[in-house]
């Protein structure tokens, strides 16, 4: 019992370290100023760009935009989106960025000026569909899903 309530997750902290990797194209600078975060305004031109290729693909789709720190910015579920792809679409955001920009199925994270400011995740359709909808959006922002 002690073992995986105490030492277990103590054990664990050096490993989920190692796993960020923080440097200056994660987001976090040393000041409020050098820190870079997708903005609400920037989080729904990402959505509206993933909204029309999902419209004109005739797949409807839940686009989630999250900072690089994982929270949501913004979401939209469009009208006959599977109501069960709505947690999933915002899991792939978050993931997207805690895995230090990991890019599958409808996840992305979203680079800007080579700084990682935030993650995209779409969920309604295939495999394939999703990540054309995820693209979509990041690339209507001017954005790169890599940080090269």
């Amino acid at each position: 019992m002690y073992i995986t309530r105490v030492l277990l997750p103590l054990i664990s902290l050096p490993f989920l370290a190692l796993g960020q990797n923080l440097s200056s194209t994660n987001g976090i600078g040393s000041t409020p100023q050098e820190r870079h975060f997708v903005t609400a305004q920037q989080a729904q031109t990402i959505i509206a760009a993933a909204a029309a290729n999902a419209t004109a693909i005739q797949i409807p789709q839940n686009i989630a935009v999250v900072d690089p720190s994982g929270l949501l910015v913004a979401f939209l579920r469009q009208d006959n989106a599977y109501i069960g792809s709505i947690d999933i679409s915002m899991k792939k955001a978050r993931t997207a960025v805690l895995f230090n920009g990991l890019s599958s199925g409808g996840l992305f994270p979203i680079y800007l000026n080579g700084y990682l400011i935030g993650g995209v995740g779409v969920s309604g359709g295939t495999v394939s569909q999703d990540e054309e909808v995820a693209t979509a959006g990041v690339l209507g922002l001017g954005a790169l899903t890599s940080a090269s």
